[in-house]
Parts: C-alpha cells; sequence; structure tokens
C-alpha cells in the first residue's frame, strides 16, 4: 500500500465522518471536523503563508450565499440541525484525490431529510428527497484531515413537461 493510497482512505474516513455527524446532529463533532487555528493552520492575520487562514474557511449550503469564517460557518450548521428532525445522506460518485497536504472530494449527496410533525401531529413531518452535489476541500493538520470548504449545489431534476420548455427548435 503506498503513502497516497494510506491518504485517500484517511480522506475518505474524515468525508463520511463529516456526514455521519450531520446525520446524528453531533454539533460538537461537526465542530471538531473542520480547521481551527489550534490545528496548527494560520490565524486571520497569518502573514506568513505557513498554513491555510480559518478565517478563509467557506460553505456554500444549496441555494445559501457563501458563509466564511469558522463562527459563520459553524453557526449554519447549528441552524440546520436544530430545524431538522431526520436526515440521511447516501453519497454517490464518489472521487477523491489527494495533493500534498489538501485533499479534493467530489460526491452526489442523495439527501432524505424531514422537518417537524405537522401541529398537532405525533411523528415526523413529510420525508424529501433532493440531489445534491458537493465538493469538500480537506487540510491534512497534524490531528487528522479537516474540512476546509464544503460547496453543495442542488441538481436541476429533469421533467417531461415540454409545455413549459422554451428552448428554441
Amino acid at each position: 500500500m503506498t503513502g497516497a493510497q494510506t491518504d485517500v482512505e484517511q480522506v475518505e474516513l474524515a468525508n463520511t465522518a463529516f456526514y455521519e455527524a450531520l446525520e446524528r446532529g453531533d454539533f460538537d463533532e461537526v465542530s471538531d471536523l473542520w480547521l481551527d487555528s489550534a490545528d496548527g493552520e494560520g490565524s486571520a492575520d497569518d502573514t506568513d503563508g505557513d498554513g491555510a487562514d480559518t478565517d478563509a474557511i467557506s460553505c456554500v449550503h444549496p441555494g445559501w450565499p457563501v458563509l466564511t469564517g469558522r463562527g459563520e460557518v459553524l453557526r449554519s450548521y447549528a441552524l440546520i440541525m436544530a430545524n431538522t428532525e431526520y436526515i440521511q445522506f447516501f453519497l454517490t460518485d464518489l472521487k477523491v484525490g489527494v495533493a500534498g497536504d489538501t485533499a479534493l472530494v467530489t460526491c452526489t449527496e442523495n439527501i432524505l431529510s424531514g422537518g417537524p410533525p405537522p401541529e398537532g401531529g405525533g411523528e415526523l413531518g413529510p420525508l424529501v428527497g433532493q440531489l445534491v452535489v458537493a465538493t469538500n476541500v480537506f487540510r491534512r493538520t497534524p490531528d487528522g484531515w479537516k474540512l476546509w470548504s464544503h460547496h453543495a449545489s442542488p441538481v436541476l431534476a429533469e421533467t417531461d413537461d415540454e409545455e413549459g420548455d422554451e428552448t428554441p427548435s
């Protein structure tokens, strides 16, 4: 087994841990998986270029603007977890590339989620499926691979309804 294979496997494990922590609603673990200045990476006033600026951490959730900085990114996950009763990710099309201390993961998130029960209702609200493509960028730290950036975009579903199709023939 080569070093590159070991790195790829470690990045895959970090990526899986991220999605599993989201499914469990484990905010502490999600926080631990993101870069932090304690990871030996650069700080906001890092001018010698020895590491990633944790203020440069970024996240784009489907339909959201770009979120930057560790605090803003983690607040977004806290909000999502507080307002999502159930979420499950089925990852497909997973590809991992490693270059030095940076890794890139692309995948399709097949998401099944449900909100709170309807007013006066008993169990979980209706389940909704969503297809999202995601890019996760990881940095190697003394504590393992940590997320540097997450970008997720919805995949538009094709319809058989050609009535509204304005594409010229």
